[in-house]
């Protein structure tokens, strides 16, 4: 049985959470990717191991047009699959509802060709479910799987799309970064409201770049103004599970806790010892966060530790 996976394009480029979602999907059989971009970006996702084909098609870019594509190449496919990011929680419920499926998301785990698990209660516990139906529209949270290998020659097949969208996209709000994908990233140094100020916050975006770190923060950092929306890591926020969280300043609200529950390695930098963050770090460093980071940024810079 073959699945058919919706390919991240940010910005006319693959993204890299595309790769963690073929991976997953692999285990259900041979997969092909469906492209919603430039011929580039369908090059890139030819790539990636575990691709079959690749079909690429730039006129399906809106949310509803995307949803008629998907509808009409669905009846080739028993699953179809979409990373759980803003384009899958927008796109696969509308797909679900068209083809009367109950979907499955935010999958973490497989454990069979319908056995799924997934997080509920905000994080803290896992259900295991069967999902019976013929056919499956799933989303896969893509921190939780690794990426798939590159190396690959797919095959790509241009689409002869000619649904029209009733949408229009009006204007593309952007934070331009050269920091690593939140999502995605290996190590990720995250700032709390204790930071105080967008001028602590460089505090962490300092110790980050020397890490080649993500940078992160709490849903009351941002809504303080200390930090980005697209930096929030939570369960309202953004769902992480780096092999490293550096949490600096931050307690450990439930809502927080539930977004970083996939990391691998936690570091708390905080000065209350009763902070509830401090029961699920690997390392604890209780004191103040503006002689603690200082000093660990100087000596990671005097060891020459750089990337």
């Amino acid at each position: 049985m073959s699945v058919l996976v919706l390919a991240e394009v940010d910005n006319g480029v693959l993204s890299p959470a595309t790769a963690r979602i073929v991976n997953a999907a692999s285990k259900l059989g041979p997969v092909d990717l469906f492209v919603p971009g430039p011929r580039a970006a369908a090059e890139a996702a030819a790539s990636l191991a575990g691709v079959a084909k690749v079909m690429v098609s730039a006129n399906s870019l809106l949310a509803d047009s995307l949803v008629a594509t998907l509808s009409e190449l669905a009846v080739l496919y028993p699953y179809m699959v979409a990373s759980a990011s803003s384009v899958g929680k927008d796109v696969m419920p509308r797909l679900a509802a068209k083809l009367d499926i109950q979907p499955v998301t935010d999958i973490v785990a497989i454990e069979g060709k319908n056995r799924f698990v997934r997080p509920i209660y905000a994080g803290n516990a896992l259900e295991t479910l069967v999902d019976d139906q013929p056919r499956h529209v799933l989303t896969f949270r893509a921190s939780a799987f690794a990426p798939a290998a590159s190396g690959n020659t797919a095959p790509v097949e241009v689409l002869e799309n000619t649904v029209q969208s009733a949408a229009k996209l009006i204007a593309a709000h952007r934070t331009e970064s050269d920091i690593p994908d939140l999502a995605t990233a290996q190590i990720v140094v995250g700032g709390g409201v204790s930071v105080g100020s967008v001028e602590g916050f460089q505090l962490i975006e300092k110790l980050g770049k020397i890490l080649g770190a993500a940078i992160g923060a709490t849903r009351a950092a941002v809504d303080a103004d200390y930090a980005p929306n697209d930096w929030q890591v939570g369960q309202t926020g953004k769902i992480i599970a780096p092999d490293l969280y550096i949490a600096i300043g931050i307690s450990g609200a439930l809502q927080h806790l539930a977004g970083i529950q996939g990391a691998r390695k936690i570091i708390a930098i905080n000065s209350d010892p009763e902070a509830p963050i401090l029961r699920i770090a690997d390392v604890a460093l209780i004191g103040d966060l503006f002689e603690i980071v200082p000093q660990l940024t100087a000596e990671l810079e005097r060891l020459g530790i750089k990337r």
